[in-house]
């Protein structure tokens, strides 16, 4: 499947630890991931800016390319330096982690340590990607993020609902 054919991500989910320190990706970011990779295979890597990681399938790998290239192209046109090596790094640098049927996956704890996660992921919807949070990073971030914190917060006290059996 090509990227252009990839209808994106959307919508928020909350997936606490697992048994097995194993997560969930939840259904609707399953789906997306499967259709964007030929399978079962989520890419992780830590967000350039924010603490958290963002979250995408396979397909991206061209669009990436394509964003060095025009990185490249508008550093040159401006007179800015440009380490093609050193950028293409940081792009490139994801970790690619397969899930099961269930969604079930180990996170590797490089990548854990990098976002800061503990016992929970908060996943935001982002279009060509998402966010994965742990939830009091994002409880730390500016009102830019109010409405991903109240939905994180009413998310994570439905699943504390359900697992006390009510």
């Amino acid at each position: 499947m090509s990227g252009a054919d990839f209808g994106g991500y959307n919508g928020q989910a909350y997936s606490p630890v697992g048994d097995k320190d194993r997560f969930v990706l939840p259904p609707q970011f399953r789906n997306a991931v499967k259709e964007s990779s030929n399978g079962r295979m989520l890419c992780l890597v830590k967000h350039q800016k924010l603490k958290c990681l963002v979250g995408f399938g396979q397909s991206r790998h061209a669009e990436l390319e394509a964003q060095l290239d025009r990185e490249e192209e508008v550093a040159i046109r401006v007179g800015r330096d440009f380490d093609r090596d050193t950028r293409a790094s940081q792009l490139f640098g994801y970790v690619t982690i397969p899930f099961d049927d269930s969604g079930r996956f180990v996170m590797p704890d490089h990548i854990r340590t990098l976002a800061n996660i503990e016992d929970g992921l908060f996943f935001n919807g982002a279009g060509r990607f998402f966010t994965i949070w742990n939830p009091a990073e994002l409880a730390r971030m500016d009102d830019e993020w109010i409405g991903a914190k109240a939905a994180c917060d009413s998310l994570i006290a439905e699943a504390q609902t359900k697992g006390r059996g009510k």
